[in-house]
C-alpha cells in the first residue's frame, strides 16, 4: 500500500504539472493584452508599462512560467528585498508559515501554501475566488449524480424486466442521445423549453444561484428551484451510463445458477430481484458513479455559464472573457487536483472493500 501511495503521489505531481503547463502555454499563445483589459483601451504607453510591471508581466515567458511554479510549489525560493526577481512571492498579504533557512542572506527557502496569486481584474487573491465559488460547483456536481444515480437504477431495473420489448428499446436508444449529447447544447435546449416556453407552468429561472438576494431587503435566502435545471442537465450524460450499466449488469447477474436456486426455493420475484441480484450487481455502478463523479467538477463549466450558476465553471468563463489568467490557471490546477485524488480514493477504497483486487 505504502509504495502504491507513493507512486500515485508521483503520478498527480506530473499529471498537475503538465496541466500547469499545458494551460501556461495556450494562454500565452492567445491574442490579446491583460493589461488593456485593465486599463481600457484609451490607456497611455506609461500606464500600460506600469501595469504590465504590477502584473508580473513584463518580464519574459520563461521567467514568469517559472515563478509561477515557484510560488505554486510546497518548497519555494524567494528573495524579500527584490520581490522583482525570478524567486518572488507576495509577501504582502501571505506570509510562509515556516522558513527552512536563509541563502547569502537575501534568498529565503520556505514551506509554504501553494500560491496561487492574485485577479488581474478585482486584485483578489484566487485561492479567495475559488474557495467562494466551489460549494456551489460541488453542491450541483452531488445533486446531479444523486439525480443520475437514482433514476438511472430505476429505468436500468425497468429496461432489465422488459428485456427486448419496445419500452427496452426506446430506453437504450434515450440513453444513447443521452451520452451523446453535448452538454452545452443540452443546458440551452432543456433552459429554452423550461424556463421560457414553459415557464409559466414550471416556474423555473433560467438564469439564478442557490442563494438570492431578498427584493424586500431582508438579505439572502435558498432558492432550491434555481438548482433543478442545472443538475438535470448536468446529470443527463451519467444518467444515461448508469441506466445501461444497471440494466446489463442485473441481466447478468439473473442468469447465474444461484438466481434459479432463489427461485426454487419459493422467493419472490421481488425479492430476487432486489435483495439478490441488484445487490449483486451495484461493483461496476459503483466504479461508474466514483469516476463520474470526478467528471463532473470538470463539466460543469459550459452548465454553470448558461444557468448563471456561480460555481467554478462560471468563474473560469467569465475569467476567459476577461482574460484574467491566474483565475483561469487555478481553476483548473484546482479542478485537476480534485480529480485526482478522488481517483486516489476511489483506488484505495476498492482494495480495502475487495482484498482480491491487487495494486
Amino acid at each position: 500500500m505504502g509504495k502504491y501511495l507513493i507512486r500515485k503521489l508521483i503520478y498527480a505531481f506530473f499529471v498537475i504539472w503538465g496541466v500547469v503547463t499545458l494551460v501556461f502555454s495556450l494562454f500565452k499563445l492567445l491574442p490579446g493584452d491583460p493589461a488593456r483589459m485593465v486599463t481600457g483601451q484609451r490607456a497611455d504607453s506609461l500606464t500600460l508599462e506600469i501595469i504590465r510591471k504590477d502584473l508580473g508581466l513584463d518580464s519574459p515567458v520563461s521567467m514568469q512560467y517559472l515563478r509561477y511554479l515557484n510560488d505554486l510549489s510546497v518548497i519555494s525560493l524567494y528573495r524579500s528585498d527584490d520581490p522583482g526577481q525570478l524567486f518572488y512571492l507576495d509577501t504582502e498579504k501571505y506570509d510562509p508559515f515556516l522558513r527552512i533557512c536563509s541563502i547569502a542572506d537575501r534568498y529565503k527557502l520556505v514551506i509554504k501554501y501553494p500560491y496561487l496569486g492574485r485577479s488581474f481584474i478585482s486584485r483578489k487573491e484566487v485561492a479567495e475566488i475559488l474557495i467562494e465559488a466551489f460549494p456551489n460547483t460541488l453542491i450541483l456536481a452531488f445533486t446531479a449524480l444523486l439525480i443520475a444515480t437514482f433514476l438511472g437504477i430505476l429505468a436500468g431495473m425497468a429496461a432489465a424486466e422488459m428485456k427486448d420489448t419496445i419500452a427496452d428499446r426506446g430506453l437504450l436508444f434515450l440513453s444513447v442521445l443521452g451520452m451523446s449529447l453535448p452538454s452545452f447544447f443540452a443546458a440551452i435546449l432543456i433552459g429554452w423549453f423550461f424556463a421560457y416556453l414553459l415557464a409559466d407552468y414550471t416556474g423555473l429561472n433560467l438564469t439564478g444561484n442557490l442563494f438570492e438576494i431578498d427584493d424586500l431587503g431582508r438579505g439572502t435566502y435558498m432558492n432550491l428551484k434555481n438548482l433543478i435545471l442545472p443538475a438535470v442537465t448536468l446529470g443527463i450524460r451519467p444518467l444515461s451510463i448508469v441506466l445501461q450499466l444497471t440494466r446489463n449488469s442485473l441481466l447478468d447477474e439473473l442468469s447465474r445458477d444461484y438466481i434459479r436456486t432463489a427461485r426454487a426455493k419459493g422467493l419472490s420475484h421481488r425479492s430476487v430481484l432486489i435483495r439478490h441480484a441488484l445487490r449483486n450487481s451495484l461493483n461496476p455502478l459503483v466504479t461508474a458513479v466514483s469516476g463520474w463523479f470526478a467528471s463532473l467538477m470538470a463539466g460543469v463549466i459550459f452548465v454553470e455559464y448558461i444557468f448563471g450558476w456561480k460555481g467554478l465553471g462560471y468563474i473560469i468563463v467569465s475569467a476567459l472573457n476577461n482574460y484574467d489568467f491566474p483565475v483561469v490557471l487555478g481553476a483548473v490546477i484546482f479542478i485537476s487536483a480534485v480529480f485526482v485524488i478522488i481517483n486516489v480514493m476511489v483506488d484505495i477504497t476498492y482494495r480495502i472493500l475487495d482484498p482480491r483486487i491487487r495494486i
